[in-house]
């Protein structure tokens, strides 16, 4: 059951929906076009929805929101200021906004009743919502490259890391994990580079300091297990209501990088999980990236190209995408051009490139004969947009001023006493509120290095044969230091003991990881090579 199951009835115009499948995003009346709607057929064409701040794009965000819930398609949507948690509660029809709400209603022709629909609350920090995990292995070199502002020799070195991990059966589960495999990698790094290309300390200490800068972030917090399953996501509510998952973004814009990458790993694996289905009558899910220039911001010209990729390719899995930002010029032209559904609330024309930026949006739009484009994006007032859906035909509709509907649910965010019942509510918490933390890389590599240091008091002990003491002298790394730390600092090198490969042979090393190639799992549309679950 949804978070908000109880209590709150369906919005009225949903069964309309469903039937008609339409959402209603605004309409007419003196100066306006015609009732906008947005078609869940052409929904998972993706859109867009620009705008200058206070210009009303978060409402915008809510109300298709509900639409898509009331015809039962789930929503993931982040919420950057907190005000998007009043999807869960009814609007008041005794505040302060209902009599404005009122009028819009009437000038539009709606039948405004007030209603929440089912939302789930998720937090990367596990403060205003249930915890949401993923695991290295999972989120990929590529996408952790990115997070990490590698440079593009660091990433190799990072994809060497993982392939090692791979071949050698060790799970890369949080950055616990990461990080011994990398110690390890530093110590073997000679036969490393042997097989793989060269694996410089330098590197992989460069890396180790963009790990330590992410855990002071809070990248602790999102990586491990239990990792966040998409079902979790996609579902409805007991009355055929799709479910609003919303992520609390508040604090974690103090780290755009780690929201960015996050988003994005959320995209990859929805493309990679979900099934082909063609064109549906209604989207199997609607993902709202708000903030969209933190995507974009400094990112290398391969990252854009599969972004562009998963956006031309993700709508074939039902899903659509659906920018949210202050400026079309935010995004890449060849993700713009994909962005059939538009709604674009008032831009500011204060300098010369502010007028440029202008006209470059009014030119995204088809031609309206009653109307210059580019003056009515200029002039709009808060609560109106210039809109373009695409058509039954998938056509980009004519350009529309059109008011936006009110929405149903609360404007505002919810208290902190409503956020919490609702999440008590959930019926997840069991599932990921508490974290897990199995056997992974780092307990097999200090097994690994343990057995290594038991060989080496073996083989140095009095008893032992000559030939024994003499080989564990004459190979011995640390000039002859005694003890177990010797072998997990360095890792001792001996042939023909297959089983020491993890801390002391680098001749077994390189036998055993040239025996293994084929047990590599490629990963798909990122990138990233290894699933590791």
């Amino acid at each position: 059951m949804a978070d908000s199951d109880a209590g709150a009835g369906a919005a009225p115009e949903g069964e309309a929906a469903r039937q008609e499948g339409l959402i209603l995003v605004g309409g007419g009346g003196p100066g306006y076009g015609a009732p906008q709607h947005l078609r869940l057929d052409k929904a998972n064409r993706h859109g867009l929805i620009a705008g200058a701040t206070g210009t009303g794009k978060t409402v915008t965000l809510q109300i298709l929101a509900e639409g898509f819930s009331a015809a039962g398609v789930p929503v993931f949507l982040s919420d950057v200021k907190g005000d998007l948690s009043g999807l869960g509660h009814p609007g008041d029809a005794g505040g302060k906004l209902h009599t404005a709400f009122a009028e819009r209603a009437a000038t539009i022709g709606l039948d405004l009743r007030y209603g929440a629909v089912p939302v789930t609350f998720w937090d990367l920090f596990g403060a205003q919502g249930h915890p949401v995990r993923a695991t290295i292995a999972e989120m990929g070199p590529l996408l952790l490259a990115r997070l990490l502002d590698l440079t593009e020799v660091q990433e190799g070195v990072l994809t060497i890391a993982f392939r090692v991990a791979d071949e050698q059966g060790l799970p890369l589960l949080d950055l616990a994990d990461l990080r011994a495999l990398l110690v390890w990698c530093g110590q073997n790094a000679r036969a490393l580079s042997l097989e793989y290309g060269n694996v410089g300390t330098a590197s992989i200490g460069a890396i180790q300091r963009a790990l330590l800068v992410l855990e002071t972030q809070g990248g602790t917090d999102f990586f491990g297990e239990p990792a966040l399953q998409l079902a979790d996501m996609i579902r409805q509510s007991a009355d055929g209501r799709g479910v609003v998952n919303i992520l609390a973004a508040d604090r974690l814009m103090a780290s755009p990088r780690l929201y960015a990458t996050f988003l994005l790993w959320l995209l990859s694996e929805l493309f990679e999980e979900l099934p082909e289905v063609g064109n549906p009558d209604r989207p199997t899910l609607v993902f709202f990236f708000d903030e969209a220039h933190l995507l974009f911001d400094g990112a290398p010209p391969a990252l854009v190209d599969k972004v562009e990729q998963v956006a031309r390719l993700i709508r074939s899995k039902g899903v659509g995408v659906y920018f949210v930002t202050q400026n079309p010029a935010d995004v890449p032209d060849t993700v713009l051009g994909q962005l059939g559904n538009r709604v674009q609330h008032a831009l500011r024309a204060f300098t010369a490139r502010d007028r440029r930026a202008l006209e470059e949006a009014a030119e995204t739009y088809r031609d309206n004969p009653a109307f210059d484009i580019a003056d009515a994006i200029r002039d709009v007032g808060t609560g109106e947009a210039v809109t373009s859906f695409l058509d039954e035909k998938g056509r980009p509709g004519i350009a529309e001023r059109t008011l936006i509907r009110p929405p149903a649910s609360q404007l505002g965010p919810l208290t902190e006493e409503e956020r919490a019942a609702l999440i008590a509510g959930s019926g997840l918490g069991g599932k990921y509120d508490t974290r897990l933390d199995r056997e992974s890389a780092a307990e097999m590599l200090r097994a690994r290095a343990d057995a290594a240091a038991r060989e080496v008091e073996r083989t140095a002990r009095p008893d032992a044969m000559p030939q024994e003491r003499e080989f564990g002298h004459a190979r011995r790394w640390d000039g002859g230091r005694a003890g177990a730390g010797r072998a997990r600092e360095i890792g001792t090198r001996r042939s023909g003991t297959a089983d020491s490969l993890g801390g002391a042979l680098s001749e077994a090393l390189v036998k055993e990881l040239r025996g293994t190639t084929g047990r590599r799992i490629i990963r798909g549309v990122f990138g990233t090579i290894f699933r590791g679950r």
